[in-house]
């Protein structure tokens, strides 16, 4: 297997940019525009997220974020690995960075929202330890989401 390197990113990243809109048009085919909950770049509270992404042979193939929730949660957000380079844990070890992260900064908690649609992404994040939990945040009213949590102190 190629080497993945990670690197952290500023929500300008045009990298970062990118991939996101794979993203963005990928998740357009699963759901209506009310069941997909971006992250809005341009938002100032955008800095309190931390970005990484994944590279391989200096080509950006996958991405994630963290962003607190509250003192002991936080939020991963915009995990993705573009469609050619999945199956490879690539998505693992971009969740087990931003976990890492978090839980040095002291957070006890990871959530996540994902839906039914995604059926591997629910797989991966069980076999990652992740539980379902009932929606949280702006996730409480939409019939499309499914939430998980992790505790990280464990």
């Amino acid at each position: 297997m190629n080497k993945i390197t990670m690197t952290l990113v500023r929500e300008t990243d045009k990298d970062l940019q990118e991939l996101i809109a794979k993203l963005d048009d990928y998740l357009s085919t699963l759901y209506p525009a009310e069941g997909i909950f971006g992250l809005d770049l341009t938002d100032p509270k955008v800095k309190e997220t931390l970005f990484v992404f994944a590279y391989q042979e200096g080509r950006p193939v996958g991405c994630g974020a963290v962003r607190p929730l509250d003192e002991e949660v936080v939020e991963i957000k915009r995990l993705f690995v573009d469609i050619p380079y999945r199956n490879r844990e690539i998505a693992s070890r971009i969740l087990l960075y931003l976990e890492e992260h978090a839980k040095n900064r002291g957070y006890r908690f990871s959530r996540l929202e994902t839906g039914e649609p995604q059926e591997e992404s629910v797989h991966f994040y069980k076999k990652l330890g992740y539980a379902q939990i009932e929606p949280f945040g702006e996730y409480i009213l939409s019939e499309y989401s499914l939430c998980f949590e992790k505790c990280l102190t464990s």
